[in-house]
């Protein structure tokens, strides 16, 4: 099962280097431009992942990585003006990809800890991650600074793969149930506006007061 898992890493790549590229090609840069914020964006996330795991950095290892990210770069580059929305496309990519990283992130880090808490973790920051270097980068509203609901639906799809491999799920089984999670609430974000409450300062008590 663990073979269907990298296929989700590897369209997790893609996905998430095709949005660094419509981000790109928003600001109008030029193709290295392109190919700088598909990889930023393709395996940035994972990259923190294995640093904080103390692993070997994915991409070193396999530079297949690097050239799928180099290779939709020139795609999009070619193809980006076909577009009638790059931005909503961006956006919908990305939340396929999130979900698909939420998912491998947490399996990875399950697998190496076994610790359900670091796994959610890992998830979280390899779904979410590169895409918030991405906007920082390009200059656009970036996921922790939207209202919309973004950061939470990672962690939301990494616990529920997690949990479900506690209770000795099968991996795909609780992949699909954990991607489904995180796109289902990405989506809800997306066309519908679902956001997490948010705080609102209250004025302070007076000094003298009791």
């Amino acid at each position: 099962m663990t073979q269907y898992l990298i296929l989700f890493d590897y369209i997790g790549v893609v996905l998430f280097a095709a949005t660094g590229a419509l981000t790109a090609s928003r600001r109008q840069l030029d193709i290295m431009g392109f190919i700088f914020l598909a990889n930023l964006t393709g395996i940035g996330g994972g990259s923190v992942r294995d640093v904080v795991l103390n692993q070997p950095v994915f991409w070193v290892d396999q530079p297949l990585y690097l050239a799928i990210c180099i290779a939709t770069a020139v795609f999009v580059y070619g193809t980006a003006h076909f577009l009638e929305s790059r931005y909503k496309v961006l956006l919908w990519l990305d939340a396929c990809a999130l979900a698909l990283f939420a998912v491998f992130g947490a399996h990875k880090g399950f697998l190496l800890t076994g610790s359900p808490i670091v796994a959610i973790l890992t998830g979280a920051m390899t779904a979410t991650l590169g895409g918030i270097l991405r906007d920082v980068l390009a200059g656009e509203p970036n996921a922790v600074t939207r209202e919309e609901i973004y950061v939470s639906a990672a962690v939301a799809g990494a616990a529920v793969y997690v949990g479900l491999r506690l209770m000795d799920v099968q991996v795909l089984l609780a992949a699909f149930a954990g991607g489904f999670v995180a796109f289902g609430l990405r989506a809800g974000a997306l066309a519908l506006g679902w956001t997490l409450p948010r705080y609102h300062p209250r004025p302070g008590r007076p000094p003298d007061s009791p």
